[in-house]
């Protein structure tokens, strides 16, 4: 018998914790929290993400990926009602949009302040 696994939190490592957390707080609109000492987002279905700092040089990643460069290790999919004001409102945040996209009308890849790629999907 396989014992049931749940996801516990979601870790990402990032040069400066505090102001990511802010980033996707006010992208999302989850609460604010400290766990086990560092900065988190708790979303509605009780998922947690922490913000850690790095005990490395934090290298951010480059999408699209390119040979010889920081990969991506993970990225966000988030659903949002409006795709186009979803994105404009992420880009004011301070998200920014890479030249190149795939499908830009089902959904929208974006960089967070850090580096990390996510995407907005229409729903």
């Amino acid at each position: 018998m396989i014992d049931k696994i749940t996801l516990g939190d979601i870790s990402i490592d990032c040069k400066d914790p505090e102001t990511l957390r802010e980033f996707y707080a006010e992208l999302t609109g989850w609460d604010r929290q400290t766990m086990f000492g560092w900065p988190a987002l708790v979303a509605e279905n009780d998922l947690i993400i922490l913000f850690m700092g790095c005990d490395f040089e934090y290298i951010p990643p480059v999408w699209p990926e390119e040979p010889d460069k920081q990969q991506k290790q993970m990225h966000f999919n988030f659903g949002v009602d409006d795709l186009k004001v979803s994105v404009k409102r992420a880009i004011k945040l301070g998200a920014t949009k890479p030249a190149r996209q795939y499908d830009e009308s089902r959904y929208i890849t974006l960089v967070d302040p850090e580096g990390h790629p996510f995407c907005l999907c229409g729903k």
